[in-house]
């Protein structure tokens, strides 16, 4: 990629204007010698503090957006909703070390892990008076973006270049995968050390930075997947004790404009309507509003993880859990997360996708409606309706649900089961007013309790990108991923309780080789020092 400048604006953050180098990329020396006339030149820029900030805002860009959704698709819990889009081939097992899926997730990281390390090679080059606690807040919150990048690459594709610094083109050509342990060492190391240069919060124009909290919660984060489960609940409890956060009160409008900013949130990629923005509505909602692409869509897999409103597993006989109404008395959860038969959409029509409701949405009325009858409702907001594709609506990228849930989980893991561990998932459970599921007090069974967390971990955090990394961690995708794609139950034109089968569509794993994504071909032709990962 080439050297590079750009304008970005975020939401009561910044207008940032900088100047990158990238990972596999970087520039030869020659193109710099002449003043370009598309771009800030680096002979002219890093003069000011003022060029550090517009520098560090424009890192922000490289997080994930909208892109979250597709990750919970390759999942149990959720379908690429058309066979011919090239996620569907990942669902199908078809795809090689030449999807662009795969090619685009490694090339986005990098770009991110680039623009990290030009900052950080270049900031102390800024002259005159400056405020080095301020030098040294921006050090720590690119640390914090290139660790992000760092750990989604290590839970797709395993070892990878660790890349600290900008690179030649030659150099580029020649690096080297590092040991996912090395990876790990790493992410911990550096969101560790930029933790301690952070602020505790944020307010005014700087409301959405990355603070103390990011950092710890993404190590968290990264301690669980790499199974390190003493430094992920230490992360997790250090955040707990800081009082800084709280579940927002209500799940139903977590994910609307009138809850941006709340104390739940750790990190989120930040969005201005009509400026810079996002497409989810037009990505996820229903086919009839406003011609929304159902891109991805829930599966019954999914629906039948919500338990019921007495807070029992729908195949427990004493749950009063009814077949021929499967979406009532249920885990309030599931309503506010996914449309369902019923339900009113943003334009004030009624959902109705059987089959044979003659509807816009009915299974099968279009390739473009929902293949299962389910649509996703999180982040689905009224205020988007008119103009689908310019949404401005923040995107969470990490919540204080996800470190209450990482705490507990990592404590069952090293055998800590204490009241901590109870008290943290009955906060998910019916802190909010309008989630209330009762109490969990006193499971005996380790395993029991551990398949208690990972439920409320699908449930919780369903669509919110987290899914692909827990089912890959906990090696159960070879269970849950392979077969058939369900859909709705409903009620035929003769009064038989039907369940929604997708057409044509069959989910493969294979585990001697999905559990890791292909080193991209175009990376492997350009280095050969490059090893790809077993049997693909």
């Amino acid at each position: 990629m080439n050297f590079y400048n750009y304008l970005h604006q975020k939401r009561n953050l910044f207008f940032g204007l900088m100047i990158l180098s990238f990972v596999t990329a970087g520039c030869d020396k020659d193109l710099l010698d002449a003043i370009p006339t598309d771009r800030l030149s680096e002979n002219i820029f890093w003069k000011s503090q003022t060029d550090a900030e517009l520098a560090v805002n424009a890192l922000y860009n490289d997080l994930d957006g909208a892109e979250i959704f597709y990750l919970d698709a390759l999942t149990d819990i959720a379908h690429v909703n058309q066979p011919f889009a090239v996620d569907a081939y990942i669902e199908q097992g078809t795809y090689d070390a030449s999807s662009s899926r795969v090619y685009n997730t490694w090339n986005s990281a990098y770009k991110g892990i680039g623009a990290a390390n030009y900052f950080l090679a270049n900031v102390n080059r800024i002259e005159g008076s400056k405020n080095e606690a301020l030098i040294a807040r921006y050090i720590g919150e690119a640390r914090v973006l290139r660790a992000y990048q760092y750990i989604k690459l290590a839970y797709l594709f395993g070892k990878v270049p660790l890349v600290k610094t900008p690179l030649t083109l030659q150099e580029g050509r020649e690096v080297r995968q590092a040991e996912l342990t090395e990876i790990y060492d790493f992410i911990d190391e550096e969101l560790e050390q930029a933790a301690a240069s952070l602020p505790n919060i944020y307010t005014g124009n700087d409301m959405g930075r990355i603070t103390r909290w990011t950092a710890l919660g993404l190590k968290a984060r990264a301690a669980l997947y790499a199974g390190r489960f003493a430094v992920a609940a230490n992360a997790a409890k250090l955040i707990i004790d800081s009082h800084q956060f709280e579940l927002y009160p209500s799940y139903a409008t977590l994910f609307s404009y009138s809850a941006e900013n709340n104390k739940e949130v750790l990190l989120d990629k930040q969005f201005l309507e009509n400026i810079y923005t996002q497409n989810v509505f037009t990505q996820l909602a229903p086919y009839s509003q406003q011609n929304g692409q159902s891109t991805y869509v829930p599966t019954k897999a999914l629906i039948d993880s919500y338990t019921t409103a007495s807070g029992h597993l729908i195949t427990d006989a004493t749950s009063g859990y009814d077949l021929k109404n499967p979406y009532k008395n249920r885990d309030h959860r599931l309503y506010y997360s996914i449309f369902l038969d019923g339900d009113q959409l943003p334009n004030g029509a009624i959902f109705r996708p059987a089959p044979n409701s003659g509807t816009a949405d009915a299974v099968g009325s279009t390739y473009i409606a929902s293949t299962t009858g389910f649509n996703i409702k999180k982040y689905i907001d009224k205020k988007d309706f008119s103009n689908p594709s310019k949404s401005g609506l923040n995107i969470i990228l990490l919540r204080y649900a996800e470190v209450l849930l990482t705490f507990a989980e990592a404590k069952i893991e090293i055998g800590q089961i204490d009241e901590s561990v109870y008290a943290a998932i009955n906060q998910v459970r019916n802190t909010r007013d309008d989630v209330k599921l009762p109490n969990v007090n006193t499971i005996g069974d380790k395993d029991q309790l551990r398949q208690l967390v990972r439920r409320e971990r699908t449930v919780e955090l369903a669509f919110e990108g987290l899914h692909l990394a827990d089912i890959r961690r906990w090696k159960t995708a070879e269970k849950v991923v392979p077969g058939k794609v369900y859909g709705i139950t409903y009620l035929n034109n003769k009064g038989e309780t039907v369940i929604v089968e997708a057409a044509s569509e069959r989910r493969v794993f294979d585990p001697q080789k999905h559990y890791l994504w292909p080193i991209p071909q175009r990376e492997m032709n350009l280095n050969s020092n490059l090893r790809q990962n077993p049997n693909w």
